[in-house]
């Protein structure tokens, strides 16, 4: 048995249908379920008795460490985060709240759990804390790409919470001895990605005749990893990775931003072309930038790559229209997950779930 939190969101959703799919063991999801957190993304496991979904805060420490014991789990991988930087500028506390204060909870529960194991059990346990290449900073045009032993320069309040909850994660393998493994990624995407983020929005946006707004002059640049490909490195740190090790992990996908509107509108042209002919991309609207827009990320993910045998199997090409076809086949997904009344459904549906 293992213990996902944030197993509903984007990421979490994709890794846990994908350890699923698999002859892997069990797991438990622990879930907020907020705003990004979506039952229906898990619709395939509904059936499925591997499958132990709770509704419940990584702030509880108390349900935290209720779960640990009744389901002595091997390994605890921790995907919940609040991670969109639009939102953490407008509303930083939640961000303090979940990426910081909910981490250091985490890691309290799962320390009093892992002191109490003995023998293999102790010895083999992990808890895998899944972070992003945002807590870098911003690079230069020309300048080397994102190692493990670069600087932490945070520019939004997502990613200074998310570097304070790396910071908690090492000190508590250095000074508790915690087994602790951290990876780092670059910009993901693929099914399930809730439609604030560029991509999706894109679509969405796109296919609802309305404007494509683009920060700035478009030139931020990124690094993009297919979200399945994200899931296939997780489960080989937790497989073969060092204790107390940082991983990176990148797609080799450096493209501005205004190349994936573009590519994006392309496909689309392609797959599900405008009732009025025209192309998608006279709906690119240019709009003021954001604050303290970070100009360029970029993974170096050689270290995943030679010491555990890792390497993307998608290229953006591949993995960009396995997206776009994705959106276009799932309308009722997008619609659901923008409802309020769906939400409402998920509270009702799920109350009391974490007492259970």
């Amino acid at each position: 048995m293992i213990l996902v939190t944030g197993g509903a969101g984007f990421i979490g959703a994709n890794f846990v249908l994908d350890w699923l799919a698999g002859p892997n063991e069990p797991l438990v999801n622990l879930d907020k379920l907020t705003y990004a957190g979506n039952m229906e993304s898990l619709a395939a496991l509904r059936d499925d008795s591997r499958h132990v979904f709770v509704k419940g805060d990584i702030g509880d420490g108390s349900l935290v460490a209720r779960l640990l014991g009744q389901y002595q789990p091997r390994a605890v991988i921790n995907f919940a985060a609040e991670s969109h930087v639009d939102r953490s500028i407008s509303s930083p506390e939640d961000f303090i709240q979940t990426n910081i204060v909910g981490t250091f909870r985490l890691l309290e529960a799962v320390r009093a759990y892992w002191g109490g194991l003995t023998g293999i059990a102790k010895d083999e346990f992990r808890f895998l804390h899944v972070s992003t290449d945002e807590v870098y900073g911003s690079l230069a045009p020309a300048a080397p790409a994102f190692t493990e032993a670069h600087s932490y320069q945070p520019n939004s309040p997502y990613s200074a919470s998310k570097a304070a909850s790396d910071h908690l994660v090492r000190a508590y393998h250095h000074t508790y001895g915690l087994p602790v493994l951290t990876t780092n990624c670059s910009n993901n995407y693929g099914p399930f990605h809730f439609p604030e983020k560029l991509i999706p929005l894109m679509i969405v946006n796109a296919l609802a005749g309305k404007p494509l707004p683009v920060y700035g002059d478009g030139m931020q640049v990124r690094d993009w990893l297919y979200v399945r490909d994200h899931c296939s490195a997780i489960r080989r740190v937790l497989e073969a990775g060092k204790a107390g090790e940082v991983y990176n992990v990148g797609g080799w996908n450096e493209k501005p931003n205004i190349d994936i509107v573009n590519i994006v509108c392309d496909l689309l042209d392609e797959l599900q072309p405008r009732p009025d002919g025209k192309r998608y991309r006279e709906q690119i609207t240019y709009i003021k930038d954001r604050p303290g827009h970070d100009r360029r990320y970029a993974i170096d993910a050689r270290k995943i790559q030679h010491e555990l045998g890792w390497k993307p199997a998608e290229t953006f090409e591949t993995g960009i229209r396995k997206t776009v076809v994705w959106y276009l086949a799932n309308p009722q997904w997008v619609q659901h997950v923008q409802s309020g009344a769906y939400k409402d459904w998920v509270d009702t549906h799920y109350a009391g779930a974490a007492a259970s």
